[in-house]
């Protein structure tokens, strides 16, 4: 699976947010290059990246459905820094006593206490504060909170003189409508924003005025100078 190159906007975007913890690569990367919700970033496990294969386990999403994302080649270097630093952190909580995650589904049962503070359980990006799971009592480090990278997004877009209205949901539009401007089949498509109606993804379909002026100057012989 390839994740689109971003456009000059997405662009701008990824690089002011480069420099916008807690909101740096490759979160910003990861929502642009593999079409994710930002509750599917932030809900992503140290095991769910398969750098061979390039490409990322994106669990419950919408629907409670489990699929695939492209992991961007762009974003694997500070993936795997993102990993070191989560190491860190949970050999850290594991040296006070803590270092537990909650774990998905019935898994807890399943595995026992031991598996849940495993370091592949871990989320990718762990809240700096640890704090108190209301259903028994452990103490543990959930995700990041939204309203963090929400708030580093408009941050950023201000930084890159986008006047549009930006949110973290405007990547996965972008990435949506950029594999669509570049020939991608719309099911493919769907697949990968993990839709399950194709109306869904076909509101991506509109043609964009690049897109449209580039056609017309390759193909109407007025715009070639033809008479």
């Amino acid at each position: 699976m390839t994740a689109p190159r971003p456009a000059s906007g997405p662009r701008r975007l990824l690089s002011e947010c480069s420099g916008s913890p807690p909101f740096r690569p490759p979160s910003a990367t990861l929502l642009y290059g593999g079409g994710l919700r930002l509750a599917e970033c932030l809900r992503l496990r140290v095991k769910d990246h398969d750098f061979a294969r390039g490409q990322m386990c994106v669990r419950a999403g919408k629907g409670r459905k489990d699929r695939y994302a492209p992991l961007p080649i762009s974003a694997e270097p500070p993936t795997k820094q993102q990993i070191e630093r989560v190491a860190r952190l949970h050999a850290r909580d594991l040296r006070d006593g803590e270092g537990c995650a909650p774990l998905p589904y019935a898994l807890a049962h399943k595995f026992g206490p031991a598996e849940a503070h495993a370091l592949e359980w871990q989320w990718l990006f762990p809240s700096s504060q640890r704090s108190v799971d209301p259903r028994n009592g452990e103490i543990l480090r959930h995700h990041l909170h939204p309203s963090l990278p929400q708030r580093a997004i408009r941050h950023a877009a201000r930084r890159a003189k986008i006047e549009k209205r930006v949110t973290t949901h405007t990547f996965r539009h972008s990435f949506a409508t950029h594999l669509l401007d570049g020939g991608a089949d719309l099911r493919v498509v769907q697949e990968l924003l993990g839709h399950s109606d194709l109306q869904t993804t076909q509101r991506y379909t509109h043609v964009s005025a690049g897109r449209l002026r580039a056609v017309l100057a390759a193909t109407h012989p007025r715009a070639k100078g033809n008479p």
